[in-house]
């Protein structure tokens, strides 16, 4: 039987083709990847929150696999409204189906804090407005974003059609480009190949980097109670 140890639900948005390749990979022994779609064609904050409105329905879909934990896999759809919002999102999922949820948004602040980091270079692949949201949600649970940039992109598609090569480039460009230290790096967006990178851009920046996808399966894991060191970067090896 797959998942003999766990089984890690994921609410993905429709247009994502890249969390759940990154998950498999990282996935331990033992625990397996079952996903249900939302839809989701661009990354705007009407669609977004359009979006979540789906949640609910996705989540009784996958406890029909009995899993037992739940990732919103979407990091712009889960802080789209600010920590209230994305609380709300969270325990109305858990309250309607019964099992233990995180979001993407709350998994990078969990990872952020657990590093230690205070002041983050932040790269995504969004336009300006979610990146302003994004600036706002990580410093309102207590982080300092120096520098974030992103690639302008509206197709979730096109996102997730990147190669690793430009979320390398951009991680170590937002370090560049920022005006004073940082002691930490995220790379934002669950559909933005970055599995291959994380480790490379942490022996070369001298910095932890953190993923979407590495935060959400590193909070999954531990919400499961499954402590596997995973050699995807510092977070997942050493917490």
């Amino acid at each position: 039987m797959y998942g003999w140890r766990c089984r890690i639900g994921l609410i993905v948005p429709s247009s994502n083709t890249t969390m759940e390749p990154e998950f498999w990979r990282m996935a331990p022994e033992g625990v397996s990847i079952h996903a249900s779609r939302v839809r989701l064609s661009e990354v705007t904050p009407e669609a977004l929150k359009q979006m979540s409105s789906e949640a609910v329905r996705a989540a009784e879909e996958l406890t029909t696999a009995e899993v037992d934990v739940i990732v919103y896999g979407c990091t712009s759809g889960s802080l789209l409204e600010g920590v209230k919002w994305e609380e709300s999102l969270r325990r109305e999922i858990e309250s309607r189906v019964g099992v233990k949820t995180v979001t993407t948004a709350q998994a990078v602040a969990e990872a952020l804090r657990t590093l230690g980091l205070k002041r983050v270079a932040v790269a995504t692949p969004y336009i300006e407005e979610i990146n302003a949201r994004e600036k706002a949600f990580l410093e309102s649970v207590g982080f300092t974003v120096v520098r974030i940039r992103g690639l302008g992109i509206v197709k979730n598609t096109e996102i997730g059609k990147q190669p690793t090569w430009v979320a390398y480039r951009l991680a170590k460009e937002v370090v560049r480009e920022a005006k004073s230290a940082v002691d930490g790096v995220f790379i934002s967006c669950t559909n933005f190949r970055t599995l291959e990178v994380v480790g490379v851009l942490e022996e070369e920046l001298g910095l932890p980097v953190v993923s979407s996808n590495t935060a959400s399966m590193w909070f999954a894991l531990r919400t499961a109670g499954i402590r596997d060191k995973l050699n995807y970067g510092r977070l997942l090896r050493e917490h």
